[in-house]
């Protein structure tokens, strides 16, 4: 395997992390136990897959060529050992109190940035495995498709092939220069003009704004995480009877949610209309470099100081219905492509300083990762809850990471522990809202 340069996203995300602040995924999956050993099974099963996984396989260096000065580059480590990566912990009776102790480590960056924690139960019938991947070796979905790796192999239904489309030219002929000049001169001046657009639609945003204290913390560097789980059933019951998408059901969920908590701790929701970034995946399907992250996201005001359940539903479908007919392209959520346009040493040196500046641009992130629906097992053990769980921006004291698997949504809460010691109290919050929902859609 070759190395690879890099994209910008990529080498944002991997310039901006901190010790206080690392900028990786996590999961963590629930899986049942037919014997008390079955995590250390399961522990055993993990490395010696891992070193068959070629994507596990590659560290990020720095680069520091002429066409890529201050870049980095995935490629293999010569040294890998799975070893490294996959740590078997004593057993626990609280899963999520221990993967957030997890969480607030950072990766390791000498090595391939990724770990696989497993956790036995000490209940014997249980165990976890929490995975951690960096976000610049691998956004959701191709996270997904490494944790897939070495995990018992699932049968899948046969594809027909597809017609293989002829290599294009890396270099264009010199001779066709003159005439395709003048589209390149156009695609840039577009590309500034977008970049122009977002720019201004990112300072509007901000003017003026002072994010919920609630939200805001003092980086403490501490983690704590907790996982909700709701019947898909419930979930399209509410946007059957109020209309919508179920992704606009999920996030008017938390938009509840936060106004009861808020509530409930005496920070009172009046008033608060937080700014709720939702990610977009801009990949496309069999891309020549599945692994580079390709993000835009929608902005949005959640509406929590709306006291109808209702209300705030249609004010969430309203603004996300907003949000898909400018497009991911556009817009002040659209401003992780600007990205694209700072080249390698740029984001080297102004890495820290763009994830301090992520609380003026948003005050909570709100993100759907999405799973397969076959049944997942690890060593013959079946999957029964994976909770996702986004990295916290500097400042930042709460992100929620959505994902549905096997009939059920799992809400993965990622808090600083110091600022939300009371984490528990939202993921309640999360429970009732939907139980509100469902009563008043069944009255």
């Amino acid at each position: 395997m070759t190395s690879d340069l890099l994209a910008p996203l990529d080498l944002a995300f991997w310039n901006m992390e901190s010790d206080r602040h690392p900028m990786h995924l996590g999961a963590l999956g629930v899986f049942g136990a037919h014997s008390p050993t079955a995590g250390a099974h399961a522990a055993d099963l993990l490395a010696a897959r891992a070193a068959a996984v070629p994507g596990l396989r590659l560290r990020i260096r720095d680069v520091w060529q002429p066409l890529a000065f201050g870049g980095a580059t995935r490629e293999p480590d010569p040294d890998f050992d799975p070893l490294n990566h996959v740590r078997l912990h004593a057993p626990t009776a609280d899963f999520h109190a221990l993967a957030g102790r997890l969480m607030e480590r950072p990766l390791e960056r000498g090595r391939p940035p990724w770990e696989a924690h497993v956790l036995p139960g000490e209940d014997g019938v249980s165990f976890a495995v929490l995975f951690k991947f960096h976000h610049a070796l691998a956004d959701g979905l191709r996270a997904l498709k490494l944790a897939a790796g070495v995990l018992d192999p699932v049968d899948l239904p046969e594809r027909a092939p597809r017609a293989l489309e002829p290599p294009r030219a890396l270099l264009p002929d010199v001779r066709r220069l003159p005439g395709l000049i003048p589209g390149l001169v156009k695609g840039a001046l577009s590309d500034v003009g977008r970049a122009l657009d977002i720019g201004a639609s990112l300072a509007r945003s901000t003017l003026g704004m002072r994010p919920s204290s609630a939200l805001t913390s003092a980086p403490s560097g501490t983690r704590r995480t907790a996982g909700v789980v709701l019947d898909i059933d419930d979930v399209h019951r509410v946007r059957k009877s109020v209309g919508g998408t179920v992704n606009d059901v999920l996030i008017a969920v938390v938009a509840g949610a936060l106004r009861r908590w808020l509530d409930e701790r005496g920070d009172g929701s009046k008033g608060v209309a937080p700014r709720a970034l939702i990610p977009v995946s801009r990949r496309r399907p069999r891309t020549a470099h599945p692994q580079g992250n390709r993000l835009s996201g929608y902005l949005i005001r959640l509406p929590v100081d709306e006291p109808d359940p209702l209300h705030r539903l249609a004010g969430v479908r309203t603004a996300m219905i907003r949000n898909k007919d400018a497009g991911p392209n556009r817009g002040a959520g659209a401003v992780a492509l600007l990205a694209d346009h700072v080249p390698a040493l740029g984001h080297r040196l102004g890495g820290p300083l763009v994830g301090q500046a992520a609380r003026l641009w948003f005050d909570i992130l709100v993100t759907s990762v999405p799973l397969p629906g076959l049944g997942l097992r690890l060593g013959g053990q079946e999957l029964t809850e994976v909770y996702p769980l986004a990295p916290l921006a500097p400042g930042q004291a709460l992100a929620v990471a959505i994902s549905t698997y096997r009939g059920r949504v799992h809400y993965g809460l990622v808090a600083d522990a110091q600022a939300v010691p009371d984490l528990d109290v939202f993921a309640r919050a999360v429970s009732d809202e939907v139980e509100l929902l469902l009563e008043i859609c069944d009255a």
